[in-house]
């Protein structure tokens, strides 16, 4: 029997009407905006007028991601279909896709089989037109720059010292590197300049960091968009208040601050808001939503972008800290086929049975668990994603090792089966969240940038610690000079491993990671670090999955995975 692919699901399934998701979720009429049929948005206003209690916060990662998939939005959702199946009062938050995967190599992303999110075709395209606002903000900023310059440059902005880039939601290789301001004095002064993808913006990171409009009107006052003439030790930060564009930017951005609400297949309310690069930026969605799930439901589930190296670490050092958040249980999503990867089995002999190269692998998954449990002191739990060709012996074989780390393991089966495929991972998921926990973050901010590199380096992902090229040393010096040193990191490194070398699979030891960019996002609050070689604006690949979407007479899309 062939499965049906995820959009004819999502077609066949018969939606509620998105106020009655919303009654289900106890979000009174007057907070409710509803964007046609079956999506809306939530009011910001509830969460302050709210004076529920904090359900519980669940976090899905994962281990290091593979060319195969492992299915992290697939276990949330399916998680929260099953725990509705125990009668628990439950929501999922959710990122958003970025249309560039979408037509590039990704496709869709909004769960997959029967445990997505719906409706599949508008989340994955424009949805509620967030990313659009996040784009246009963007480039009203980029607009203001040149304009200033153009019109006489008071600030005394040094055009080759200009880091806001332009940007588009597409993967459009063309747009990396531009010259711009051609054609005489009229069009403009001309410059080097460059595009990134919409969800590398660092208005992206903000709006998903901003409690409030207030507090997004003062991160995107702060954003840094250049550098003043003079010598290095002279030159002074640029900000987006220093050119009165953070009015502006918030109005565009008013509307997109506000989370989105959807469904899943079984009808389990589900806010899917904002979606920031998981290397370059923290990669989860928006406190906001967060927040918002938390007041709403007795069990908020949510997931962050890559591996538990980035997104969990990013999530657990990052967006819990700003936003006061602590998780109370932890899933980490591993596949037979992901672990016979990190093993050394190629893409197209992961099907085959290998216990070998399984155990090989396993170090991957360990490490994880390590950090979840020993560096945050968080309870956590195992979920397997099943795949047809999973043998009993490779399942036995990750449950003994598992059980000897002393943590459970799940077999989850929510793609084949939706909820009733996660009721034991749902009941594990419940048993975790009742017991004691002793989070704590992975790093302190007092302490150098360096410090603090090196502290993640041997703590999350193993290594001996952190190589600064002599450029990233000049860079902290300049960035604790500008009274930056207390932010928290966000490391901008390959997803594929532990390390900087997206080949070195595994749980590797004895590495060095090398930082060769230190670059500050004065709105977001972080100091990002770049290791190996980090694409904000992605290309399309060979054959772009936009090939294969197509609409019938009907208006019905096809192809969108």
């Amino acid at each position: 029997m062939t499965m049906k692919t995820d959009i004819e699901i999502a077609q066949e399934c018969t939606m509620e009407p998105i106020t009655k998701i919303a009654e289900k979720a106890g979000i009174p009429d007057e907070y409710l905006e509803q964007y046609g049929k079956y999506k809306a948005k939530i009011d910001y206003n509830l969460l302050k007028k709210s004076e529920a209690k904090d359900g519980k916060l669940i976090l899905v990662t994962a281990i290091n991601p593979t060319p195969a998939g492992e299915g992290k939005t697939t276990t949330t959702v399916g998680l929260a279909d099953a725990m509705q199946k125990l009668d628990k009062k439950v929501m999922v938050a959710l990122r958003e896709p970025s249309l560039g995967p979408v037509f590039g190599m990704k496709g869709g992303a909004a769960g997959g089989g029967y445990a997505q999110v719906v409706p599949m075709e508008d989340i994955n395209l424009h949805f509620t037109g967030d990313f659009h606002a996040i784009g246009a903000a963007n480039n009203l900023l980029a607009a203001m720059i040149d304009n200033h310059i153009y019109q006489g440059n008071e600030l005394g902005i040094d055009p080759r010292k200009i880091v806001w880039k332009r940007c588009v939601d597409m993967n459009d290789r063309q747009l990396r590197f531009v010259t711009d301001g051609l054609g005489g004095r009229v069009n403009g002064v001309p410059r080097e300049d460059g595009y990134d993808i919409t969800v590398a913006s660092e208005i992206m990171a903000v709006l998903c960091l901003s409690n409030d409009i207030k507090d997004l009107k003062e991160r995107l006052g702060k954003l840094i968009v250049g550098y003043t003439y003079g010598k290095v030790s002279e030159q002074k930060p640029v900000t987006a208040h220093d050119l009165h564009a953070e009015g502006a930017m918030c109005a565009l951005l008013k509307d997109a601050l506000k989370p989105n609400l959807v469904q899943t297949l079984e009808h389990v309310p589900a806010i899917v808001h904002g979606g920031p690069f998981a290397n370059i930026a923290h990669g989860c969605n928006s406190v906001t939503a967060t927040k918002m799930a938390l007041k709403l439901a007795d069990y908020a589930i949510t997931e962050a972008g890559f591996g538990a190296d980035l997104g969990a670490e990013k999530f657990l050092d990052i967006k819990c800290r700003m936003a006061g958040l602590k998780p109370d249980a932890v899933v980490i999503v591993a596949t037979v086929r992901a672990l016979k990867y990190n093993g050394g089995v190629p893409k197209q002999e992961l099907n085959e049975e290998n216990l070998e190269a399984l155990e090989k692998g396993l170090p991957n998954l360990m490490k994880h668990v390590h950090n979840i449990k020993h560096v945050y002191g968080l309870p956590c739990v195992v979920a397997i994603n099943a795949f047809p060709t999973d043998t009993p012996a490779e399942l036995a074989l990750i449950e003994e090792k598992c059980k000897e780390a002393g943590v459970n393991v799940a077999l989850s089966e929510v793609w084949a089966k939706g909820g009733e495929g996660g009721i034991k991972l749902a009941e594990e998921v419940i048993r975790l969240c009742d017991e004691p926990s002793d989070f704590h973050y992975s790093y302190e901010l007092e302490g150098t940038i360096e410090d603090k590199i090196n502290q993640i380096v041997q703590k999350i992902y193993g290594g001996k610690g952190a190589v600064l090229t002599a450029n990233a040393k000049k860079q902290a010096d300049q960035l604790t000079a500008l009274g930056f040193d207390n932010a928290p990191i966000c490391m901008a490194k390959t997803q594929y491993s532990l390390t900087d070398d997206p080949k070195k699979l595994g749980a590797p030891e004895d590495f060095e990671i090398t930082v060769r960019n230190l670059k500050i996002s004065a709105g977001a609050g972080f100091i990002v670090a770049l290791t190996g070689d980090i694409m904000t604006m992605p290309g399309l690949p060979k054959v772009p999955a936009a090939e294969r979407i197509d609409v019938d007479d009907e208006g019905r899309i096809t192809g969108l995975f």
